[in-house]
């Protein structure tokens, strides 16, 4: 008699917690979206004739959780903005669209200022490498189609201040 007490005991809570955690609605963790911080500007000018090619808003990453996460988790940005690493040193740069939701076009660019090599188009969520083929200080991410649409070649320069 007190096995099948503890037994039906056990049974009708073992029921209540069911009914009780099914009847509980389905939490979704919910993340907000990054959004751009403008930290400084950059203008990128021709080499051959020094004009002025366009100036950007930009947002600066430069330690290691900034450089890490990049422009992942965002929704896309505005033409006029940008997103520059900046590193310790000239070294090889390789890098990935992990959870980066929009294309990009990424700015290779050596210590002295000058564009070293670009990516165009990398594609959004793409795991693959994208290499600065060259020792690299800075690289500027922005929109796809811009490296096309301003005619950048290497050996064009920038300038930035941070605000």
């Amino acid at each position: 008699m007190i096995r099948i007490l503890k037994f039906s005991t056990l049974l009708l809570l073992g029921c209540f917690l069911f009914v009780s955690c099914k009847d509980e609605p389905k939490k979704t963790i919910k993340t907000e979206e990054v959004v751009f911080k403008k930290e400084g500007e950059l203008s990128i000018f021709k080499q051959r004739t020094d004009s002025l090619i366009t100036t950007l808003d930009i947002e600066i990453a430069d330690n290691d959780y900034e450089t890490q996460t990049g422009l992942m988790y965002r929704s896309g940005m505005e033409k006029n903005q940008g997103m520059l690493f900046v590193f310790e040193g000239e070294a090889m740069h390789a890098f990935y669209m992990k959870n980066t939701e929009f294309p990009l076009d990424l700015l290779f660019i050596k210590e002295d200022l000058t564009l070293a090599s670009f990516q165009e188009n990398a594609q959004p969520f793409d795991e693959k490498g994208l290499s600065s083929k060259v020792p690299v200080k800075y690289v500027l991410e922005v929109n796809a189609g811009l490296v096309r649409q301003w005619g950048l070649e290497i050996g064009d320069r920038i300038e930035y201040r941070k605000r």
